[in-house]
């Protein structure tokens, strides 16, 4: 297992964070931090967000900070001038592709089937994201992909909410899992960081079996 896998599967809960105030990024990194959670992931989804990595990684340094929703090459290069740590994607384009290869970094490619799987595997990308997880079969489905691509190991994301987390966790090939219900946009927005760190403690108690 890769260093990049290894860190993750350490502390498995990822919280997914869409943020529109800059001002609310410092705060909602060293909330995360105080209730437990070591990885992290902000979507490329408003102006800010690139932003609101580099404060980010500024106040909680030692935070594994994913920059996701990541498109283009041109998200590639801006990610990682701001520092983030790793890209996460929800698809893939040939170009994306080779953007993430030729940067040699730590990536989780967004894969739905099969076919996607094999063929990312074959380009030599290890961890992916499952995405839309519970709309692509959930749990179920990784558990079926497991006998056939065994060296696959995946990130589920998309519509996980507290109650299905074990379901994901107990699964060998499922390294981590994504969720927005630890901070959502709203107590970001509001500045809710004792609810987000309260979330975050929940989240942290997680654990790999």
């Amino acid at each position: 297992m890769t260093s990049f896998a290894s860190q993750l599967r350490a502390a498995p809960l990822i919280p997914v964070l869409t943020i529109a105030d800059l001002d609310k990024a410092e705060g909602l990194a060293l909330a995360l931090q105080a209730g437990g959670l070591k990885n992290l992931e902000v979507t490329l989804r408003t102006p800010v967000a690139l932003e609101a990595i580099a404060l980010m990684k500024a106040a909680a340094p030692d935070l594994l900070i994913g920059a996701g929703t990541v498109l283009s090459e041109g998200d590639v290069e801006a990610c990682f001038k701001v520092g983030a740590d790793f890209i996460v994607t929800p698809g893939s384009s040939p170009g994306l592709r080779a953007a993430l290869l030729k940067a040699d970094a730590n990536v989780m490619v967004g894969v739905a089937t099969a076919t996607e799987i094999m063929s990312r595997l074959e380009e030599g990308f290890g961890v992916l994201k499952f995405f839309p997880a519970e709309q692509s079969g959930g749990a179920a489905a990784l558990k079926s992909f497991a006998g056939p691509l065994p060296d696959a190991r995946f990130c589920p994301t998309g519509g996980v909410t507290p109650d299905k987390i074990e379901s994901y966790l107990s699964l060998p090939n499922v390294i981590a899992v994504g969720g927005t219900w630890i901070a959502t946009p709203e107590m970001i927005g509001a500045g809710d960081f004792a609810t987000i760190e309260a979330n975050a403690r929940i989240a942290a108690g997680f654990k790999k079996s």
